[in-house]
């Protein structure tokens, strides 16, 4: 099943939407994450006030989604490559990985599945990638999906997979004119369910349906 794009907009429109959410998408990465923070603390944080009762950590890691956010913003005009994707998980993961903005070399495991991701053998990465985000045979809503199921299950890096797939996705989203990803708080429980769902049977299409109906936003003029 292929997903044609809800929203045509112009790259002003593109910008100024991505602009308007990017604090909506950093707060939806932290929630993905089950970081404890709310989105009000997250905004405060984000204006560059301390919230005395948010873990350091946890502060960190929105510091860091922030940064990924003004790197995309900064670039949307430039083309996505492999180095630009490993960069956004090099802005996500600071800190909080062994390596990041690399390729992971060793074994990890997800919470709540039997399912292990392989260890990622870089050249059939490269290939995957390029095969995505280079298709010109589908629209950028179905290669932003693809790229965020792709990326959240084969767990590339060694940390912030979820986030750098939803930014990766968020990138052929606003780069395109296509709209934005995020998930809110009243979809986050189902998305869950239906992701763990994905881990385990690496079926994506119940996944990719519910994110299109749920979490593709954009603006009408």
């Amino acid at each position: 099943m292929q997903f044609q794009d809800k929203f045509r907009l112009t790259p002003e429109q593109s910008l100024f939407l991505a602009k308007k959410k990017w604090d909506e998408n950093v707060y939806c990465g932290m929630k993905m994450e089950n970081r404890a923070v709310t989105f009000p603390q997250t905004k405060t944080i984000l204006n560059g006030v301390n919230v005395s009762n948010v873990q350091l950590d946890d502060i960190q890691a929105i510091l860091n989604m922030r940064d990924a956010w003004k790197y995309l913003l900064s670039t949307i005009n430039e083309p996505l490559t492999f180095d630009y994707w490993c960069k956004l998980n090099e802005y996500i993961a600071r800190n909080e990985a062994l390596e990041w903005g690399k390729l992971r070399t060793g074994t990890v495991s997800i919470s709540g599945t039997d399912y292990v991701p392989p260890v990622p053998e870089r050249e059939k990465v490269l290939s995957e990638f390029k095969a995505i985000v280079s298709n010109t045979d589908t629209s950028a809503t179905d290669k932003a999906l693809e790229a965020f199921t792709w990326g959240t299950r084969g767990q590339f890096f060694w940390d912030g997979n979820k986030r750098t797939s939803l930014l990766l996705a968020n990138k052929l989203l606003v780069s395109a004119g296509a709209g934005i990803m995020t998930i809110t708080d009243k979809h986050m429980e189902h998305f869950n369910v239906l992701l763990l769902d994905f881990y385990n049977t690496g079926n994506s299409e119940t996944l990719k349906k519910f994110l299109y109906e749920n979490a593709i936003q954009g603006m009408t003029i």
